[in-house]
């Protein structure tokens, strides 16, 4: 059994699930599977699939996990009190073979119901996958690989930089996953706070996955992803304005807690024109996950210099196919300059010397209309409807390449 607990999961997926909750509770969605590596026959696997999907589905919450959960201080106890009933529904996905050799999964279903499923599907995915072509891994290799990370980090001049672990849904398996996490943990330090308050040093600055930071006492990370703003295109009055609405509907749920905000479901530009004043005021930073890092962190900064907002204030999070040697570049860059934070992912938790699968899950419909990201990076966009993206695109003045 690859998932052995609901908190195996990102930490996002909570906090979303609770906005959902509260403010959605009646949305109905539809998510796809897209695997992006060519060539990839993942069909001969569907039953192990399946069979992973449905002990899944069996799981519910233990009272040490809920208890943890409710410590989180943003995090209500209503909502735990709701998770303490909840269990995720077979019925609600379906996992089928194609002629090609690749597979469809959809899942389709109340919002409130569906949004768990995400990140331990794409796990499953993942372990399936190389438990079967990779019988005899190579964690020598990937020890190796880890280690020369290590070192990178620990380099001269970058005692400040701190990295984070985002990389559950495209992890080698799940025992991998909480081997590097130990390491990290133990060779970078954790940055545990001191008797008096302040950070301790430590450059790792915690994990996504809420299960290994409960048991190895480091910090969940995360606020937001794509699918939510993207299912205010469906639920909010109007759709030019379902970026404001998604910002707006946060804040509602959190009071100024979790206030990062994700920058490139319309591109930058799009996000700039909504992110005035009053939300460079309100939301602590942003995360970056498309398009050039570079060119972004400076527009960005640019922006809060023009909205009279000091950047040493804001945090930039980092969380697109990074690298460690990339870090260090964007740490270089803008270091000194505002607060910084990075997510590492694929190539922390898959990087053994295969092929890591790049597989995602991404809505598609909400109340039956059909919602879309329009990606700074081609080709990370997922929605077959293109007279809805045309449209999208006019209505956020996006050019068609885009």
């Amino acid at each position: 059994m690859i998932i052995t607990s609901l908190l195996d999961t990102d930490l996002y997926k909570f906090t979303m699930m609770q906005v959902v909750l509260h403010q959605f509770p009646g949305a109905q969605v539809e998510y796809k599977f897209k695997c992006r590596n060519p060539g990839v026959s993942l069909a001969p696997y569907v039953q192990e699939i399946r069979e992973e999907i449905r002990a899944l589905c069996s799981l519910h919450f233990q009272e040490s996990e809920l208890a943890y959960l409710r410590s989180l201080r943003f995090i209500k106890s209503d909502f735990v009190d709701f998770l303490g009933l909840f269990k995720l529904n077979e019925k609600y996905i379906q996992v089928t073979p194609l002629p090609s050799g690749e597979i469809d999964i959809t899942l389709r279903g109340p919002w409130l119901h569906t949004i768990p499923f995400e990140i331990p599907v794409l796990a499953i995915i993942n372990e399936v996958y190389f438990r079967n072509t990779q019988k005899v891994p190579d964690f020598l290799e990937g020890r190796r690989r880890l280690d020369v990370k290590i070192g990178q980090l620990q380099g001269e001049g970058l005692a400040e930089l701190k990295i984070a672990d985002y990389g559950t849904r495209r992890r080698f398996s799940r025992a991998w996953h909480e081997e590097l996490l130990r390491v990290l943990c133990a060779r970078l330090g954790t940055g545990d706070r001191r008797p008096d308050g302040s950070p301790g040093p430590g450059q790792f600055a915690g994990t996504s996955n809420v299960l290994f930071a409960m048991q190895l006492g480091v910090t969940p990370l995360g606020t937001m992803a794509h699918e939510y703003l993207q299912a205010c295109q469906a639920l909010g009055p109007r759709l030019r304005d379902s970026q404001v609405f998604g910002f707006e509907m946060w804040a509602k749920e959190y009071r100024g807690d979790l206030g990062i905000a994700l920058s490139d479901v319309y591109g930058m530009s799009a996000f700039l024109r909504d992110f005035d004043l009053y939300f460079c005021k309100l939301f602590d930073g942003a995360r970056h996950d498309s398009g050039d890092p570079f060119s972004w962190g400076e527009r960005l900064l640019a922006h809060y210099r023009k909205n009279r907002v000091d950047p040493l204030t804001k945090t930039l999070i980092f969380s697109d196919a990074l690298t460690i040697p990339r870090t260090i570049e964007l740490y270089q860059q803008f270091r000194g300059r505002c607060q910084l934070a990075f997510g590492v992912g694929t190539n922390l938790t898959n990087d053994l010397g295969y092929e890591p699968l790049q597989v995602v899950i991404k809505m598609t419909r909400c109340n039956d209309q059909p919602v879309a990201k329009l990606s700074d990076t081609p080709g990370k966009g997922m929605c077959d409807d293109e007279k809805y993206l045309a449209y999208l695109r006019q209505v956020f003045d996006i050019p068609a390449q885009a």
